[in-house]
This record gives C-alpha cells, sequence and structure tokens, in this order.
C-alpha cells in the first residue's frame, strides 16, 4: 500500500510521530482544534492520531490539559547506535564543488538554539548547549527538490552564518573553518509532507517524502552536523553501488532531464 493510500488518520499519526521525534512540540502538541485546522480533517480523524500516538508511549494525554510529548525509546540503530553501517565520504567534497551548480539554494532561516535533547544525542552535546540550526530549500530548474535542516555546534558554525550557506555546500564550509571530515551515518525512510513541507516543496499535505539523516563526524570521530533531508521523490533518486568490504560509490540524480547529472550532497 502506498503512502498516498493510508487512512487520514494514519498519515497524521506519521507527521506527527516524525515531528515528535525531532523534539518538534517541547512545549506541547497543537491543540486538536489546531490539529483539524492544519491537516483539514474532522476531529475524530485528529483524535484517532493522537490514539495511536498515545499506545505507542509517544504523547501523554490529559484531560484540561495539553497534550505532553514523551520522550521516544532508545534504539541500537540510532545516530549513536551500531545497527546501521557507516557512509564513507571518500571523493565527496570534491564532487560538491563540481556538482553545486546543478541546483540552487534558498536559505529559509538560520539561528542559534538550544540543543534539544535529539540534537544533543545525536552531537554528543550537552542540552541546551548551543548549536546552529539553518533551514533550506534546494531547487533545479523543475522547482523545489529538498527542504533540508543541519544542525551544527556553535563552536563550529560561528565561522560561518546566512551569507555563507547561501553560496556554498555546508561540508564545504565545515572544511573552511577547520574540520577534517571524516565518516557519515546515514538512514534513509519515507515521511509524509505536513503543510509547512507541502508549502516548500510546492507538494499536497500528506504527499511522500524520501527522508535522510545524516550524522557527519570528523577524522577523529566526533560529530560535526546532524541533517535531515526531506526530498521529493519525482525528482530525486539515490544510487548506491555495494561490495562485500561496505559502500563503495554513492550517487544522487535530479529528475529526467537532468538524470545524467549528480546533485549534491548538503
Amino acid at each position: 500500500m502506498s503512502l498516498m493510500h493510508l487512512p487520514k488518520y494514519h498519515q497524521i499519526y506519521l507527521v506527527l510521530r516524525e515531528q515528535l521525534h525531532e523534539g518538534h512540540f517541547a512545549q506541547g502538541l497543537p491543540g486538536e482544534l489546531a490539529l483539524m485546522a492544519q491537516f483539514d480533517v474532522a476531529r475524530v480523524t485528529v483524535r484517532r492520531a493522537l490514539e495511536q500516538l498515545a499506545r505507542e508511549g509517544l504523547i501523554a494525554r490529559n484531560p484540561g490539559r495539553r497534550t505532553r510529548a514523551l520522550a521516544p525509546p532508545a534504539s541500537s540503530d540510532g545516530p549513536n547506535g551500531h545497527g546501521m553501517e557507516s557512509a564513507h565520504l571518500h571523493g565527496l567534497l570534491e564532487n560538491l564543488v563540481t556538482m553545486g551548480l546543478h541546483t540552487s539554494v534558498n536559505v529559509i532561516e538560520v539561528a542559534t538554539i538550544t540543543a534539544s535533547t535529539p540534537v544533543a544525542q545525536a552531537l554528543q552535546l550537552q542540552l541546551g548547549d548551543p548549536v546552529q540550526k539553518a533551514v533550506r530549500v534546494r531547487s533545479t530548474r523543475e522547482g523545489p527538490l529538498s527542504h533540508i535542516t543541519t544542525y551544527v555546534p556553535d563552536s563550529i558554525a560561528r565561522r560561518f552564518g546566512r551569507r555563507e550557506l547561501s553560496k556554498k555546500p555546508i561540508l564545504v564550509l565545515l572544511e573552511e573553518s577547520g574540520v577534517k571530515v571524516g565518516r557519515a551515518h546515514q538512514t534513509i525512510s519515507a515521511r509524509l509532507a505536513d503543510n509547512t513541507l507541502a508549502q516548500h516543496l510546492d507538494m499536497s499535505v500528506g504527499a511522500a517524502l524520501l527522508a535522510v539523516r545524516r550524522l557527519i563526524y570528523d577524522a577523529d570521530g566526533q560529530p560535526v552536523q546532524w541533517l535531515h533531508g526531506l526530498y521529493r521523490p519525482d525528482r530525486y533518486t539515490y544510487e548506491m553501488q555495494l561490495s562485500r568490504m561496505g559502500s563503495i560509490d554513492a550517487k544522487v540524480w535530479t529528475s529526467q532531464d537532468m538524470s545524467a547529472r549528480p546533485v549534491q550532497f548538503n
């Protein structure tokens, strides 16, 4: 069954579950009326989605009080676990310089924030430590391609801001800031577009997206960047060749008219 054929309540549940894991609701979830307006559905649909989240222990619902987010269970397959193989970055920076000409970037937001629990865990920081959050939309000549959110420790990110992010890939900026990029841990999954993503990527709410999480380490094994990428699957293909020794080559392609041009990793 495709994501678009899932019941509406389940689509809402998937969107909210992803946002909960990203730490979006530290102050509590929006009320039922706000969720009804956001997803353009009836109250019974919103309640079914919330009930599913509550059954999984992701939220606590108390009558007369705002719905509270609970800490997601720890997973050995997460950014600091060992359930996934690591993707190596050999040659990646050189490819970035060449491939960056084929997409344009719009910087939506750059801000110094305090690290939430998921961000702090991924970057091996203390809860509340300062990090740079940057949100960018990358496009081809056909239109929006990806919505990228990156988190970088403030001790590194203070060397670049909105102006630099609008001109260069962030991995290049990390190198220019003195970071020697080592390896990456990456997961690829699917999620559904919420109203913000739908607006930025010119899609409908609930449309299927390719979700990429990439944690970048320096040569000493210290996390230096956590990336959340959401990609339009009709304009983006990820191709990887594998050997018995692990990943040996990875390429990203845009839609049909640019299928011979690999697109930069962010």
